[in-house]
């Protein structure tokens, strides 16, 4: 099994004034940044920014497992799910429309392994699907956050993300696939040339890892 941080900086959630320090340096990069107490608010808000008819992509999250907005994007009402569709595809025969049908979704849900007060947003990846997105291919990114995700540094971020993101990923993906996963690819997004392309839910609970 998998040894991990069960504690520190790196499941401790952020202090108020590095909440409002890290929100205030997303903005000034052109990344919308709101702050909610509950998942559940979270949940509810980031459904109302999904536009009716519009293809949603989730990439795999265990903070939108947890809050109940894999169940609501993969089985929309309002929109379409690219992720259900994806599933219906053959992995195989399919594999290029696959690719391109993830490529450039409406809209990309999921969350990142961390923000670092200077406004800096770090996502890790073993295979790097939801990357190309992320950085350029969605119209719109929302990324739901749990405050424990925040640190100082990118050299914290880092930190964070070897030594207690990457062991619990490995561990769900050595149950889930039978192996281990890998830091493989990494996007660190410092600003978008988009405003309001991006926006970042932080959530007052510990959500995801």
């Amino acid at each position: 099994m998998a040894t991990f941080v069960s504690h520190s900086e790196f499941t401790q959630l952020a202090s108020e004034e590095q909440i409002a320090k890290t929100v205030q340096a997303l903005e000034a990069h052109g990344i919308r940044a709101v702050v909610f107490e509950s998942g559940e608010e979270a949940r509810s808000y980031v459904l109302d920014l999904i536009p009716s008819g519009a293809d949603a992509y989730n990439s795999p999250s265990r903070t939108l497992e947890l809050i109940g907005l894999t169940e609501d994007i993969e089985h929309p009402t309002r929109f379409q799910s690219v992720r259900a569709r994806l599933l219906s595809l053959d992995r195989v025969t399919q594999r290029t429309e696959m690719r391109k049908l993830g490529a450039s979704p409406d809209v990309l849900v999921g969350s990142v392994h961390a923000i670092t007060e200077q406004g800096e947003i770090m996502v890790a990846s073993a295979v790097g699907s939801q990357l190309g997105p992320a950085a350029s291919g969605a119209g719109m990114v929302i990324w739901v956050v749990g405050t424990q995700k925040l640190v100082r540094t990118l050299e914290d971020g880092l930190r964070r993300i070897r030594e207690h993101s990457l062991p619990l990923e490995s561990e769900r993906t050595q149950r889930v696939y039978g192996q281990a996963s890998a830091i493989n690819k990494l996007l660190i997004v410092n600003g978008e040339a988009y405003p309001g392309r991006i926006t970042i839910v932080l959530v007052k609970q510990q959500l995801g890892f």
